[in-house]
């Protein structure tokens, strides 16, 4: 048995620019805002966290109608030729990266952060008791506050 957990996998080097996906970018913060805001957070004083979110790429709901095959292992002997309508983002979707940070900065937004003009993936939230700011890499997340 091995050591590593299985992870589902979708083959999205066989999907179909127009009718798999339409985009496929993923926010990637700018190294030079990165170092900003730790040089900031560091000659301020104030708490740097850095969180990675586990199975990221599963959060986000497709748009598309996507199938693959059923997966080794959980083939359906009745049926072994039947295919699986994927409802939420896999890994290894050319899209999943773009679904997951659409839908995280939607929940920055209505909490309060507004995005920044000079990187789509630096996120601030001005409150009564300080500042907080968030910015995306990918599946991470860098957060300091005041």
């Amino acid at each position: 048995m091995s050591r590593y957990k299985t992870r589902l996998v979708a083959k999205g080097y066989a999907q179909t620019y127009g009718i798999d996906y339409e985009e496929t970018y993923s926010l990637v913060a700018k190294m030079t805002i990165v170092r900003a805001i730790i040089a900031m957070a560091t000659t301020k004083g104030w708490s740097l966290h850095q969180m990675d979110v586990n199975n990221v790429f599963l959060h986000g709901d497709l748009h598309e109608e996507v199938y693959m095959e059923q997966p080794p292992g959980y083939v359906n002997q009745t049926h072994p030729n039947l295919v699986c309508r994927l409802k939420k983002a896999l890994y290894g979707l050319k899209q999943t990266p773009k679904i997951w940070s659409d839908k995280m900065g939607q929940y920055l937004v209505t909490s309060g952060f507004q995005t920044s003009n000079v990187d789509f993936s630096l996120y601030v939230k001005k409150t009564d008791h300080g500042i907080v700011i968030t910015v995306i890499y990918v599946d991470d997340l860098i957060i300091t506050r005041r």
